[in-house]
Order: C-alpha cells, then sequence, then structure tokens
C-alpha cells in the first residue's frame, strides 16, 4: 500500500470521530510509527513511497485510540511548546499552543528585569511547560517551579532535569518557596480554573487531563485567590503577576486582584481575540 492512500484513509477515520484536525494528526501519527518528521512523511507521500504491512498495523492501533479522542500528545509522548518538545502522558495537563502566549509576558518581564540574576517562578507547572520555557529564553535567570500532583511532577522533573538554572519543587504553592520571599521579578501560573461544575465539551480535555489540573471550586477562582496572596508574598516591589484563566475570568480576577492590593492589573486577548491571561503588579 502507498503511504498515501494509508494517511488518507487514517484521516477520513479520524475525521469521522471528530478529531478538530484529522490529516495533521494522521500525518503526525505516521511519523511517529516510522521514528521521522511530519515533513519527512509528507515528502515520502509526495514520491509515491509504499508503507510496510508491520507499520500499517501500528498506525492502525494509533489511528483507533485517537478516534477514541486519546490526546495525540499521549500517542506520541510529546508535546510541543514554543520552541521546547516536552514528555507528556496520563497525569499531567497537556500545555496547549495558548499558554505559549501567556508565558510570553513572564519572559518579556524576566529578561527586562534589572537584576543580574532575575528569579522567576511557575507555580502549578505540570508539565514544567512555563518554567523551563523562562529558563531557556533567560538563561541569566533562576527560575523555581512548583507542583503538587505527584503524576505531574514526575513528568516536570523529566522535562526540567537538564535545566542548570531551574529548581523544581513537589509542595503546595501556599507555603512552598518561603525561602526566597520578596525577591522574585515574575510569578507566572496556569491554575485550575474551570468552575466545579462546567464539564468540559472536549472530550481529549474531559476525558484524559487530570481534573486535578483542571477544576478551582464552584467559581473556578478558588487556587487564583491563593495564588493572589502568596505572590504577593514572593515577588519584590515592582514585580509582576501572570495568570492564565477563562475567556469570562478577567473581570472577577481583576476584582480580586484590586481588592488584594495589586496595582494595574489588565487582562490580556490570546491570538484568536479571547481573555485569556491578567497580569498585575506588586505594590
Amino acid at each position: 500500500m502507498t503511504l498515501a492512500a494509508v494517511v488518507r484513509a487514517a484521516a477520513e477515520r479520524l475525521a469521522a470521530a471528530g478529531v478538530p484536525d484529522p490529516l495533521v494528526d494522521a500525518e503526525l501519527l505516521a511519523a511517529h510509527v516510522s521514528g521521522t518528521r511530519r515533513g519527512e512523511v509528507q515528502a515520502a507521500i509526495v514520491r509515491g513511497d509504499r508503507i510496510g504491512e508491520d507499520d500499517v498495523d501500528a498506525l492502525d492501533a494509533l489511528v483507533v485510540r485517537r478516534a477514541s479522542r486519546e490526546p495525540l500528545q499521549h500517542l506520541t509522548g510529546l508535546a510541543p511548546f514554543r520552541h521546547l518538545e516536552l514528555a507528556v502522558g496520563p497525569g499531567v495537563f497537556v500545555p496547549r499552543p495558548e499558554t505559549e502566549t501567556v508565558a510570553q509576558f513572564a519572559i518579556d518581564a524576566l529578561s527586562h528585569a534589572p537584576d543580574p540574576e532575575p528569579i522567576g517562578v511557575d507555580l502549578c507547572t505540570g508539565s514544567g511547560a512555563i518554567a523551563l520555557a523562562m529558563a531557556t529564553e533567560v538563561p541569566h535567570s533562576r527560575v523555581f517551579a512548583v507542583e503538587l500532583s505527584p503524576e505531574a511532577y514526575e513528568w516536570a522533573a523529566r522535562n526540567t532535569a537538564s535545566a542548570a538554572n531551574l529548581t523544581l519543587v513537589q509542595g503546595d504553592l501556599a507555603d512552598s518557596l518561603e525561602e526566597i520571599d520578596g525577591t522574585a521579578s515574575v510569578v507566572i501560573s496556569n491554575p485550575p480554573y474551570v468552575p466545579d461544575d462546567a464539564i468540559p465539551r472536549d472530550p481529549e480535555v474531559r476525558l484524559f487531563d487530570p481534573a486535578m489540573a483542571l477544576y478551582g471550586g464552584p467559581d473556578g477562582l478558588d487556587i487564583v485567590r491563593v495564588l493572589s496572596r502568596r505572590a504577593l508574598a514572593l515577588l519584590r516591589q515592582g514585580g509582576m503577576l501572570v495568570i492564565e484563566h477563562g475567556e469570562l475570568q478577567g473581570e472577577a480576577i481583576r476584582a480580586l486582584l484590586t481588592a488584594d492590593g495589586w496595582r494595574a492589573p489588565r487582562t490580556h486577548p490570546d491570538l484568536t481575540h479571547r481573555d485569556r491571561a491578567t497580569t498585575a503588579l506588586r505594590p
């Protein structure tokens, strides 16, 4: 069989299952099976290359799992994030493209901090995506990351092991990193912010992302309230707080931060023009 025919058939099956980008996923799964990259699969399709029976069977098994809406990143074991490729799987929240733009606020603030070795903190780090982006894109910084979930912590430890300027801590954000209180230039978090009764429509999220990384109490802001108080202690004067949140939560978060004494709370849209992050400055 030609690779083109196999990939086309896989894409049709994924489309019928409601997978959002079926051809992209089919090509990425074919690349995973063959140990190559998507571009090489596309080139092989243009050349009319054939595919071996064993690879057909392996791809078919992956397509069945993807059609059940198991995340593509769980099947390949990898999730792209900015310039990084992160190891992910069951037990950890899969980093999303929209978080890349949220991370930019923290990276910009960290890179422009006047300190010779500015400190960045990522609370609820999950896979370690944001923390590792800060550590690698601002190499003169010191980055601290905190994760409570034992399962997610293991993935973060795997992803951040080679970053010499990154310290990973397993613990609760409410009482972690007290030794650096008052010294951080940036605190960022993508906390659990889905209201408890707002079950996500996306089956990849609903069925496979850990509940601990999703749900944040009746209004989704329980962890944000703790985060606000903890970040006030961690940051130096003028330091920046960056919070990712749902598109309808900006106003409530700005009110919460204002009540806690933060300066200049501002909500920012993502590339789809949906409110995605709120920043504020420590007084």
